[in-house]
C-alpha cells in the first residue's frame, strides 16, 4: 500500500471516528432522551455529523475538486438511505438492539462512504494539475 493512501486511510478514519461521535451521541440523545424515532433521530444526527465530515475531510483527508460539496452531499444521502435501510432490516425484522443496529449500519456506510469519496470525488492528480 502506498505511504500516502496509507495516511489518507488512517486521517479517514480520525475524521470517522470524530464524526461517527457525534452521529452516535447524537442519535442515543434523540432516540432516548428527546424520544424521537430511530429514524428521524438518524436522519438528524447525520445531517450534524454531515457538516462536520465535510469540513474536516475537505481539510484533511480529501483533495476534493472545488464544486464537490454538492456530489458529496448526494453520495452521503446515498449512504444515509442504505443506513436507514440497514436500521429497518436490523430493528424491524431481525429485531436488534437500535444502538447495535445503529453500529453495525455504521460500519458498513463507512465503507461505502470511504470508496465513495476516494473513487468519485477525490481529485485525480496527473502532469497536467502539476503544471
Amino acid at each position: 500500500m502506498k505511504k500516502s493512501l496509507y495516511k489518507q486511510i488512517v486521517a479517514f478514519l480520525i475524521v470517522g471516528i470524530i464524526a461517527t461521535a457525534i452521529d452516535w451521541i447524537l442519535y442515543y440523545i434523540l432516540c432516548n432522551i428527546v424520544l424521537i424515532s430511530p429514524y428521524i433521530s438518524n436522519i438528524l444526527s447525520f445531517i450534524i455529523a454531515l457538516i462536520f465530515n465535510y469540513i474536516a475531510s475537505s481539510k484533511w483527508v480529501f483533495n476534493f475538486k472545488n464544486k464537490s460539496f454538492v456530489p458529496f452531499v448526494i453520495y452521503s444521502i446515498i449512504g444515509l438511505l442504505l443506513t436507514e435501510a440497514l436500521l429497518f432490516i436490523f430493528i424491524d425484522l431481525i429485531n436488534i438492539d437500535k444502538m447495535i443496529s445503529k453500529i453495525i449500519a455504521t460500519i458498513i456506510t463507512m465503507i461505502f462512504n470511504f470508496l465513495t469519496r476516494k473513487v468519485l470525488l477525490e481529485k485525480k492528480h496527473n502532469k497536467k494539475d502539476d503544471l
